[in-house]
């Protein structure tokens, strides 16, 4: 019990279990905590944009071999590429086959999509340009590759590593503030939205949480078990990050703390710094789940019939769209609003039937994107020689 009680985990759990009941029993007070959790994902930003450049440029300039950084990239890359497009195709399978857009429209709450579909044109570049864990990330390997080459290389290395050090010391205290932000956050989810307004869709949201466990069991576990891992180890080695992300409905918050675990595992500071920045714009499953089941669910609703050409060209926009679908607010319906542009078939007024629910639909996405790039960093590391621990099948 005494162990129990000293896990962060066990405090953010509480906090969410006690954000539920405030959000049920004091709506109106529960909606205005809402600050309380923004200001610690704003606080984490602040972390996670140096410690990406830290592991990043320290593990490039640490390497000797500057081969390796163009391997890795181009593994995760192509890994991220296979598994981004099994669950789009996952997510058009399991909408079809349950159907869950097959329900009367008649008494769905309904909210204004207008801010979301005013501009149809998705411009993938602008996404990628706002992306800033990018931009950081590009800067990391420029400077990673300087350090290589210039005189006394192990004197910039030792100040890096120190630096490195002592931010992490900070996150580490910063973290106990996340049960108040996992509180603050349910309680807000709940107070707006209503536990009430999850009848109607439950058919949606009951397929969307099915399927993406599904996906990690069975997907994402025969993976793992591949390379004599298990995927239920790891879960167990990132509980107290999936904990924050599905109280603070997203995965940002868990980024720092979640390199710094993998590390621990045995996985490569350079792995870990080029897989999970890049994974968090190009490896989510999640979303990507959410995304191609959302545009049936739609079809679905409106009794709109696609062919196979149309569904094939379904997931071949999305596998484009998705990549930017990260780190820009309301880029999901967007994303959402411009394949049904470009398909031409289906009434893009149908997201506003999504929005209501959307809150609550993000803890799993935000939870199977977090494990996705984890199962994701610990592979390139075999793949690399690395010796993984605590996870092994």
């Amino acid at each position: 019990m005494r162990k129990l009680v000293t896990h962060l985990s066990f405090y953010v759990l509480v906090a969410i279990i006690a954000g539920v009941l405030v959000g049920v029993n004091m709506p109106a007070a529960a909606i205005k905590l809402e600050p309380l959790s923004k200001y610690f994902i704003e606080l984490i930003k602040k972390f996670t944009y140096p410690i990406i450049f830290l592991t990043v440029s320290l593990g490039i300039a640490s390497m000797g071999d500057l081969k390796k950084v163009g391997r890795i990239g181009i593994r995760s890359l192509v890994y991220f590429e296979i598994v981004s497009t099994i669950s789009l195709a996952i997510g058009v399978i399991v909408a079809l086959w349950i159907k869950p857009g097959n329900i009367s429209k008649e008494g769905l709450q309904m909210q204004d999509p207008s801010k979301y579909t005013k501009a149809t044109q998705f411009d993938l570049i602008s996404i990628l340009k706002q992306n800033t864990n990018l931009q950081i990330l590009l800067a990391a390997i420029i400077i990673g590759f300087a350090i290589n080459y210039l005189p006394k290389r192990e004197k910039y290395l030792h100040v890096l590593g120190q630096i490195t050090h002592y931010v992490f010391l900070g996150l580490k205290y910063v973290m106990y503030l996340a049960p108040i932000a996992a509180f603050s956050g349910m309680a807000f989810a709940i107070g707006k939205y209503g536990l009430h307004t999850l009848v109607p869709l439950a058919k949606l949201m009951g397929t969307m949480y099915i399927t993406m466990i599904l996906f990690i069991v069975f997907i994402l576990g025969a993976i793992m078990k591949y390379f004599k891992l298990s995927i239920f180890k790891l879960i167990s080695n990132i509980k107290e990050e999936l904990l924050i992300v599905f109280g603070t409905s997203s995965s940002e918050p868990a980024m720092p703390s979640l390199m710094n675990k993998l590390e621990k595992m045995g996985c490569s500071k350079s792995v870990v710094g080029l897989v999970i920045p890049t994974g968090y714009s190009f490896n989510l499953d999640g979303t990507s789940i959410y995304l191609s089941m959302a545009v049936i669910f739609i079809a679905q609703l409106y009794n709109v019939q696609l062919t196979t050409p149309e569904l094939v060209s379904t997931i071949l926009i999305l596998m484009l769209t998705s990549k930017g679908a990260a780190g820009v607010t309301g880029s999901g319906f967007i994303v959402l609003a411009s394949t049904l542009a470009t398909l031409q078939k289906i009434p893009i007024e149908g997201l506003a039937f999504l929005l209501g629910i959307d809150k609550f639909m993000s803890e799993a996405r935000a939870l199977t994107n977090i494990i996705g790039n984890s199962v994701a960093t610990v592979v390139i590391s075999k793949m690399e020689g690395e010796t993984i621990h605590h996870i092994q099948a």
